[in-house]
């Protein structure tokens, strides 16, 4: 028995179905298919090979060789140092190992205090600006001016004001405060860590502000009602609504501060130049004294390997215990 008939209807034919029977569709080319959504990423693709992960590969290679200055012109001709590399980057007896660890360790403390800072200063606000008031919308374009300011300008800036001759901060703390016996040096000294994380923190609060402020819409106005009804306070219902349905959110959240924080090379470069102070020594910007002024590129292409390697298993912990915990509460 035939699914269709073909009938001649004034020189032409026509396909009917029979009833009964499902319409048989035609179906798209196959480039429409399957090939045009990969063909419109290509674009996309060649440039985060380029750009990406071409420099990482080269990297890699370079952190098994004897890259020196005498060997710029062409670096493939180096000499295979193997592991050697990674054997001086560890060897936390020696110099080399010794300051990186210690650059290391700076730069946790640094990221653990800002990443903690912008997250509370972030939700603060982001809660604060939930309720109706006049004057909300140029608050919240206000909170938002640091991050949308470039950083070389903004970094700058905070580098003048921080002078410690004529620089404004001085000039308030103790011109028109009358806070210590002479003015302070904060570029210099154990006071540029307290100097680069007010600058970390003003520049990168204002991201988790905006985050914060999304996720807070997705929250039923309802569940707020409910809970006053019941005579839930202010602070019971940010430790009981806000904070549980904020969780998605801060998991993210956390995760891109904490890379962004730990990888920082633009802020201590512009706030210090191409040597910060001892306090402030991050590592980012110790790799690149390490490869650009010692002309040791091997040394620090080991380096920054073991920084990527380092990232990969702690991002690859967090993303695993937050959902392992996330299926416990689902649970």
């Amino acid at each position: 028995m035939t699914t269709t008939a073909i009938e001649k209807t004034g020189g032409r034919s026509e396909q009917r179905h029979t009833p009964g029977t499902a319409p048989r569709k035609r179906r798209p080319g196959r480039l429409r298919a399957l090939g045009l959504p990969y063909l419109l990423l290509l674009p996309a693709l060649l440039l985060e090979l380029l750009v990406h992960l071409v420099p990482m590969v080269i990297g890699i290679v370079m952190s098994f060789r004897e890259l020196t200055q005498f060997f710029i012109r062409d670096w493939t001709s180096a000499p295979w140092a193997g592991l050697d590399n990674y054997a001086v980057s560890v060897d936390f007896d020696a110099p080399v190992g010794e300051a990186l660890l210690a650059s290391f360790f700076t730069t946790c403390l640094f990221t653990l205090c800002s990443v903690g800072l912008c997250w509370l200063l972030g939700t603060a606000a982001a809660i604060f600006m939930q309720e109706t008031f006049r004057g909300r919308g140029f608050l919240r374009a206000l909170f938002l001016v640091p991050y949308a300011l470039p950083v070389y300008a903004a970094v700058i800036t905070w580098a003048f004001m921080f002078q410690r001759d004529n620089g404004l901060v001085n000039h308030v703390l103790h011109d028109q405060l009358g806070i210590g016996d002479s003015p302070a040096f904060w570029l210099i000294g154990d006071n540029a860590f307290v100097t680069l994380l007010v600058v970390s923190v003003w520049k990168g609060w204002p991201f988790a502000f905006l985050i914060m402020m999304a996720g807070l819409q997705n929250i039923p106005k309802e569940i707020y009602e409910a809970a006053a009804l019941d005579g839930a306070g202010v602070w019971q219902q940010i430790r009981r609504i806000t904070l549980p349905s904020l969780r998605p959110v801060n998991q993210v959240l956390i995760l891109v501060l904490f890379l962004w924080t730990f990888n920082d090379f633009n802020t201590p470069f512009v706030l210090f130049g191409k040597a910060a102070p001892e306090s402030a020594d991050l590592i980012s910007l110790h790799i690149y004294q390490s490869s650009f002024q010692t002309w040791n590129f091997g040394t620090g292409s080991a380096m920054s390997v073991l920084l990527l390697l380092f990232l990969l298993v702690v991002t690859g912990g967090y993303l695993l215990l937050t959902t392992r915990g996330r299926k416990a509460s689902d649970v």
